[in-house]
């Protein structure tokens, strides 16, 4: 089991049971943390990484929370705190890794007013109420992560809304690393470009000219994967970033130079 600082530590991934959050939360275990892997539907798949991670040495919980409706975040909380004691006595929280997204496919022209809600409910509602009702658990000293896109920085009409969520994202990282720096707690944004990942498998995975397509985005010439992203989230985690706050971390391997 490779440590990085983070024995004693409690961590609560959202999305984490597959995708980027599957890497991060199994990373972050690996380093030393308790998990609290936070899904929406596949309980299945949250257990899978829970018992990966407790194999390797580590220690996790599932929590159930399906987020996109007022009150979500709150139950979120209600879920974790149910849980919690059992792996880490005292309770409270050391890092909120906010990972969980929605995608949304869509031009401004056929963008209609019930998928523009339901994609900011999820990608930006939801972690600054998962973040409101989370800082009487989170300690001082702790860590807040977003995962943000590098979307957020190119034009892309096909998916405006979701760009337009992980600007506001982004923006929400850099006010709440001010307000929050008193308390010595960071904030900080990831920003991947394409990863091979479930959800783009349909049109990537097995499909070389989509692949080299992909690739050739990035100066560093091929597709991420998730650990990339949770190589960058680890050390976000760690006391090694103590000094580095309201930040975008670029994660697209050069995409867009």
């Amino acid at each position: 089991m490779r440590t990085n600082g983070l024995e004693g530590k409690v961590a609560l991934v959202t999305g984490g049971s597959r995708g980027i959050g599957r890497g991060i939360a199994e990373r972050l275990g690996r380093d030393g943390a308790v998990v609290a892997v936070a899904y929406a539907r596949d309980a299945r798949a949250a257990d899978e990484v829970v018992d990966v991670i407790r194999k390797n040495g580590g220690a996790a919980f599932p929590v159930r929370a399906e987020l996109g409706a007022h009150g979500d975040a709150a139950a979120l909380w209600e879920a974790f705190d149910e849980q919690v004691t059992a792996h880490a006595p005292g309770g409270g929280v050391d890092i909120i890794m906010n990972n969980a997204a929605s995608g949304l496919y869509s031009e401004l022209s056929s963008l209609t007013e019930e998928a523009f809600d339901a994609v900011f409910a999820v990608n930006v509602r939801a972690p600054f109420f998962i973040v409101r009702h989370g800082l009487d658990r989170l300690r001082d000293g702790g860590r807040i992560i977003n995962i943000s896109s590098g979307a957020a920085r190119i034009a892309m009409p096909e998916i405006i809304a979701y760009s337009a969520t992980k600007s506001a994202l982004d923006n929400f990282t850099l006010t709440l690393a001010k307000e929050l720096g008193p308390r010595r707690i960071t904030v900080n944004s990831v920003a991947p470009g394409i990863i091979d990942t479930d959800i783009n498998a349909d049109w990537l995975r097995g499909n070389a000219e989509a692949e080299a397509q992909a690739a050739s985005l990035a100066a560093l010439g091929r597709v991420g994967r998730p650990e990339d992203v949770a190589d960058i989230v680890a050390f976000l985690a760690s006391d090694d970033s103590r000094w580095m706050t309201g930040r975008v971390l670029d994660a697209t391997g050069g995409s867009g130079l």
